[in-house]
C-alpha cells in the first residue's frame, strides 16, 4: 500500500518527523550516558528507541514523494532503504516487546529462573538477532522495490515490482510471523504477570517495585498494538481487493481513507513511545527534571533501576 493523500503536502508529518527524532534522540543519549549500568529492560528500550528513531529518519523522504504526487527523485538505493525501514521498525519492535514481555514474565512468574536468564548480555545478543530478523524478513521488499514508470499514474515512482500473488504471500507471512505469532506471546506473558500481580496484592502491599516498570511495559506494548494493528488489517484487505476478495464499489472508498489513516497512526508510535517513557518511567523523569536545574551534584539511588 502507498498511502497518504495526494493533493496536498503532509505538513503534519514533518512536525511528527522533528519531534520523534528530538524524543528518541534523548531516550537514546540518556541511555548511553548510563551505558555501564544499563539493566535489561533498559536495553530491550533503548533498542525500541533505536528502531524508532530508524523509522522517522526515512519520514522525510516518504512525505517529499507524496508532496511531488509519487514522483520518487532520490534514486533507487534510497527507494529500497526507505520502503524496508517500516518492515524492519515493525519486526524489531514488536519482537523486542515481545522479549520485554518476556523479560517481566521472567522477573515476576519464573523468579528462579530469572536469575541466571535475566543477564545483560543475553539482551544484547536477543537485541543483535532481533534486528538481523528484521532486516532478513524484510529482505522481500529490499529486493522487490525499484524506481518504474506507472502507467496508472503517469510517474515515475518507488515501488514494489512483485505481483498480487506474491504480495498476498507476503501479506500473510507478515500477519502470521510479524503480528500473530508475537502477540500470542505478549498476551500469554502479560496474562501471566497480571495474576503474578494480583497474587501478590493479597501477601504483600509494597510491591511498588514491580507494578512500575511493568506498567510502563504494558503502556508501550498497548500503544504498539493499538498504532500498528490497523496498518495491518487494512494493508490485509487491501491485498484481498486486489484479488476481488472484498467488493471494490463497497469497500473501496472506505479501504482507502483507512489505509491512509492508518499508516499516519502506526508512525505516531515512534513519536508517542518517548513521551510514554517520560511520564511512565521513573528514571526519565528524574533525567527530564535534571534538565531544569543547575546539577550540583551526581548520585543514583536504586529507583535508577526502573524504566
Amino acid at each position: 500500500m502507498d498511502p497518504g493523500p495526494k493533493h496536498h503536502p503532509p505538513v503534519h508529518v514533518y512536525i511528527l518527523c522533528a519531534l520523534g527524532l528530538l524524543g528518541n534522540s534523548f531516550v537514546l543519549l540518556v541511555f548511553l550516558a548510563q551505558k555501564d549500568c544499563l539493566t535489561v529492560p533498559k536495553i530491550y528500550f533503548g533498542n525500541l528507541a533505536l528502531a524508532d528513531f530508524a523509522l522517522l529518519v526515512s519520514l522525510p523522504f516518504w512525505a517529499m514523494d507524496i508532496r511531488h504526487h509519487f514522483v520518487w527523485l532520490y534514486g533507487e538505493a534510497m527507494c529500497k532503504i526507505v520502503k524496508s525501514s517500516i518492515n524492519v521498525n515493525f519486526y524489531t519492535s514488536i519482537y523486542i516487546i515481545a522479549m520485554v514481555s518476556v523479560d517481566r514474565y521472567l522477573a515476576l512468574v519464573q523468579t528462579m529462573r530469572a536469575r541466571w536468564l535475566r543477564r545483560t548480555l543475553y539482551a544484547k545478543v536477543i537485541c543483535v538477532v532481533m534486528w538481523l530478523w528484521g532486516v532478513f524478513m524484510s529482505t522481500p521488499i529490499l529486493v522487490y522495490s525499484t524506481v518504474t514508470y506507472v502507467p496508472d499514474t503517469r510517474t515515475v515512482s518507488c515501488v514494489l515490482g512483485y505481483g498480487p500473488t506474491w504480495r498476498l504471500a507476503h501479506q500473510i507471512v507478515i500477519s502470521v510471523l510479524g503480528f500473530a505469532l508475537p502477540v500470542v506471546v505478549i498476551v500469554f506473558c502479560s496474562g501471566a504477570v497480571i495474576r503474578a500481580l494480583n497474587r501478590r496484592r493479597t501477601v504483600c502491599s509494597d510491591q511498588g517495585s514491580d507494578r512500575k516498570p511493568t506498567t510502563l511495559v504494558f503502556a508501550v506494548t498497548t500503544l504498539f498494538l493499538v498504532c500498528w494493528a490497523p496498518f495491518h488489517v487494512f494493508n490485509f484487505l487491501d491485498v484481498l481487493r486486489e484479488h476481488h476478495l472484498v467488493d471494490e464499489t463497497q469497500w473501496g472508498h472506505a479501504l482507502n481513507i483507512g489505509g491512509q489513516v492508518s499508516v499516519y497512526v502506526a508512525f505516531l508510535n515512534s513519536f508517542l513511545n518517548p513521551v510514554l517513557y517520560v511520564f511512565s518511567g521513573q528514571y526519565f523523569r528524574k533525567k527530564v527534571s535534571a534538565l531544569f536545574r543547575k546539577p550540583k551534584h551526581h548520585h543514583r539511588r536504586g529507583s535508577d533501576r526502573s524504566v
